[in-house]
């Protein structure tokens, strides 16, 4: 187990359409502490090897990008996110559904994964971290102050995705975005590697007829009742 960082740390974990990622921006901006999208590591990996022209199953390759690729995380004015890969502003393309499904075949392999968890652990400074991914608290920070297991209805997930890339001007199916979160939910529970799953001493929190605010507002309590925050 990793040891217990001095910084708190918080994480967030759940499947695709959870809104894990709404819900660990919001409680971030909202207590003043550092962020960590891990999913968004895993989509420029996969993005970092269409740049570099690397075979799609070359492992070896996609950990070496992995190791060097240059990140940075920012927000734009109004507090959106803002993600830059070797200098380019990739915000859009890592949102794509072509990413997310480049992501989840790519932190599969276990090369991959080794080379992103220091990077990731090198997060948890000074005030907190929250943490967003599918292993965060199982495997990158197994000793956290607060760990949330975040999920909803496949159906809720579909509906909230199929929304997110309308109002971003994608055409989409429905149908089909169903069929490629099942696929990915198949393909997080089962590979050998880090599988999607609740950390025992998770805290299961069911979106699914929630409103964001509520969700930030029950984080926020479990992390005030830990005396992680206030």
């Amino acid at each position: 187990m990793a040891r217990r960082s001095a910084s708190p740390i918080v994480t967030i974990d759940g499947p695709s359409g959870s809104g894990k990622g709404t819900i660990s921006r919001a409680v971030a901006r909202h207590v003043g502490w550092h962020l960590l999208d891990s999913g968004a590591l895993y989509r420029l990996v996969a993005l970092a090897g269409l740049a570099a022209g690397a075979a799609s199953e070359d492992q070896q390759r996609h950990a070496e990008l992995a190791a060097r690729m240059d990140v940075s995380f920012g927000s734009d004015p109004g507090g959106g996110e803002r993600v830059w890969l070797d200098g380019r502003d990739v915000t859009g393309e890592i949102r794509s559904e072509a990413a997310g499904q480049g992501a989840s075949r790519v932190a599969a392999w276990p090369g991959v994964r080794a080379a992103l968890l220091e990077r990731q652990r090198a997060f948890a400074r000074p005030p907190g971290l929250v943490a967003d991914g599918r292993d965060m608290g199982t495997v990158v920070f197994p000793g956290a102050d607060l760990k949330i297991f975040l999920t909803a209805t496949p159906e809720e997930r579909a509906l909230r995705r199929h929304k997110q890339l309308k109002d971003k001007g994608s055409d989409v199916s429905l149908p089909a975005l169903s069929r490629e979160i099942a696929e990915r939910d198949l393909r997080d529970q089962t590979r050998q590697i880090a599988p999607l799953r609740p950390a025992p001493d998770a805290c299961l929190i069911d979106s699914t007829r929630l409103e964001v605010g509520a969700v930030v507002a029950r984080v926020l309590e479990l992390m005030a009742a830990r005396r992680l925050w206030r």
